[in-house]
């Protein structure tokens, strides 16, 4: 693997992931930046909060397309399963760290499953149950993201081989964790918001 080539990957994954969906979503409907209600995440829960459902949907599909994307070009230029999972894990360093808003971004659920739907169909799938049960019973988003941040490593360590693609499936839950620390408080207190709760 040249070093070089690597190297282009990881910055074009980064790129990638840093275009802010939720920003550009918010500005085609005509909505204030979602950074200024709500919980200021530029993510598809707070864009949600405005009431509008399409902007929010179109933020979601962009922030899983971009994650799935990164990896599926890794894939698609040849490059081995570490090559291919750490463009998944800098694409959603990008989202969570974009360099279009000044290293500041999404929590990056959205981007993490796009990422993990590249590089394993199933191990998306048992996390996207996780979230959508927990969701179901909630209504906590956040709650059902820790959830699927819990499942994806444990499905992954049972699905491959790769002890690389593993750890950085693993590094993606725990950075998943810690963006949601604030989020974690809120549950512990009762004050957390519900999907769908306007802004």
């Amino acid at each position: 693997m040249s070093p070089i080539l690597l190297a282009l990957l990881i910055t074009g994954a980064y790129l990638l992931g840093s275009i802010p969906f939720a920003i550009i979503s918010s500005r085609v409907f005509g909505l204030s930046d979602p950074r200024s209600y709500g919980s200021g995440n530029p993510g598809a829960t707070n864009v949600l909060r405005s009431g509008n459902k399409a902007a929010a949907a179109l933020t979601l599909a962009g922030d899983c397309l971009k994650g799935w994307l990164a990896v599926w070009l890794a894939i698609a230029l040849g490059f081995d399963a570490t090559a291919v999972a750490l463009a998944g894990l800098a694409a959603f360093l990008g989202h969570v760290f974009s360099v279009f808003l000044r290293f500041k971004g999404g929590k990056g659920v959205a981007t993490a499953l796009g990422v993990i739907a590249g590089i394993n169909f199933y191990i998306a799938l048992a996390s996207l149950a996780a979230w959508l049960l927990v969701v179901l019973i909630s209504r906590y988003s956040s709650a059902a993201a820790l959830a699927a941040a819990l499942v994806a490593p444990i499905v992954t360590g049972f699905v491959t081989s790769n002890m690389v693609t593993t750890s950085i499936v693993l590094i993606i839950a725990m950075i998943l964790i810690w963006r949601h620390a604030a989020n974690i408080r809120r549950l512990l207190a009762g004050t957390e918001g519900k999907v769908g709760q306007r802004k």
